[in-house]
């Protein structure tokens, strides 16, 4: 392993704004704890300078290349990491020809990353958690993180979901598949898990653009009662059953899953539980079983993070909860089952990782939306907003690819359900 440095001097001609108060300090802390990079490579590039660190005897597919724009963006990383970071980017005080592969390259050096995390950055800190606290998620306080999200305009996500507009992992039985096989495959191994009869009442909690719900309604004749609390998710539901032709088989309700009654004999809810907060885990579960029958199924579709990092997560607050979804959180495939166990008397009956699928999944989302970038302007967008998606995108892809991340499909069963298909567990996070 080498470390190369080069050129490293004072030049304030290097790149736009010269070098602000505090950025020659804060260049001089980045460039520090990127001496550190202990696997692959990474270049910066500041005007005619460059530095490398890490391996510099690796092949190009192990590199990252960093251009700075703006000194600016030193302060940023120094002082707010990642979240600096992501907000030097949207700000495009520095670019890169591949983001998912930085994101992917400062993965492996989780011990350097954690470092840049908790040196200047901490000072930003108390702000961060602040804010995140005033989004928990009370009733009131989970309508405003759902709508700071999936409010900003229906028309914006139609650019570049595909026809079911599923906003969840898709999944890629086939690498060849096309993003719109691979939603529909996700859906039907949903259905199929939760082994889907025409006689099932099928309650989803988490309605999105309604399209499993008629996928469901549709290809298995059950009926299905589903609910969300995005306001222009709802109207656009709505709509879509009835054109749908489907309005006595699926009811769209606007109601907080906490306020949901009845029994049903299958339950449904793909990636909503990031929604729901820390502190809300038990009660989910608890309600969610209680809206089962004695005999009923439940399939949960969630991103999970590494139980190791699980601690140090809900003490923090990375760039997603500032800026994408506010409130929202991860939890461990050991949370989440030790959740189960303490407040409900659901069983466990199959597992299934999918988080690779998910890297892909946003691959295509990030390509189809570099394809529609002129009709997302045209509907007032700005290119602040696109590059913060694009940081979303690739932070999250980078992130299922180096599995800091996971995704799973959880298969919960009553005492009393039995299961034609005896998947067993399939694997782990």
């Amino acid at each position: 392993m080498t470390n190369s440095i080069r050129s490293f001097s004072n030049n304030r001609d290097s790149c736009k704004g010269g070098v602000p108060f505090f950025a020659g300090f804060s260049r001089w802390f980045v460039h520090n704890r990127l001496r550190k990079l202990a696997s692959d490579r990474l270049i910066i590039c500041e005007g005619k300078r460059s530095w490398e660190y890490g391996d510099s005897e690796l092949k190009a597919d192990n590199t990252a290349r960093i251009s700075v724009h703006d000194a600016r963006c030193y302060n940023d990383v120094a002082f707010g990491g990642t979240i600096g970071a992501g907000e030097a980017y949207m700000k495009g005080y520095w670019t890169t020809d591949d983001l998912t592969s930085v994101v992917r390259i400062l993965l492996k050096n989780r011990k350097l990353l954690n470092n840049m995390e908790t040196g200047l950055s901490r000072f930003s800190e108390p702000a961060n958690k602040l804010v995140h606290w005033f989004n928990r998620n009370s009733k009131s306080g989970s309508r405003k993180n759902i709508a700071a999200h999936y409010d900003l305009g229906n028309e914006f996500f139609h650019l570049w979901l595909d026809e079911s507009l599923m906003y969840s992992s898709a999944v890629f039985d086939d690498p060849k598949m096309s993003l719109e096989e691979a939603s529909l495959a996700k859906m039907r191994r949903v259905c199929e898990k939760l082994e889907l009869t025409d006689s099932d009442e099928l309650l989803e909690i988490g309605t999105g653009w309604g399209g499993l719900a008629i996928y469901a309604a549709k290809e298995y004749g059950c009926r299905v009662t589903t609910t969300t609390i995005s306001e222009k998710q709802y109207e656009f539901s709505v709509r879509r059953v009835k054109e749908a032709g489907l309005e006595d088989q699926v009811t769209v309700l606007k109601k907080d899953y906490r306020d949901l009654t009845g029994q049903f004999d299958k339950l449904v809810s793909i990636e909503m539980l990031e929604a729901i907060g820390h502190e809300f885990i038990d009660t989910y579960f608890q309600k969610c079983s209680s809206l089962l029958k004695s005999n009923g199924m439940m399939l949960l579709q969630t991103i999970t993070i590494a139980h190791s990092e699980y601690e140090r997560a809900k003490k923090s607050v990375d760039f997603i909860q500032r800026y994408i979804f506010p409130g929202g959180s991860l939890s461990s495939v050991q949370v989440l089952t030790s959740s189960v166990t303490r407040v409900s008397n659901l069983l466990l009956h199959h597992l299934e990782e999918i988080g690779l699928d998910y890297a892909t999944t946003i691959s295509h989302w990030r390509h189809r939306m570099f394809l529609k970038l002129a009709d997302i302007k045209s509907l007032g967008y700005s290119d602040e907003f696109i590059r913060m998606w694009e940081f979303y995108f690739c932070y999250c892809e980078g992130g299922f690819i180096e599995r800091a991340i996971g995704d799973v499909q959880l298969l919960l069963v009553k005492p009393d359900s039995q299961p034609s298909i005896n998947f067993g567990i399939a694997s782990s996070v």
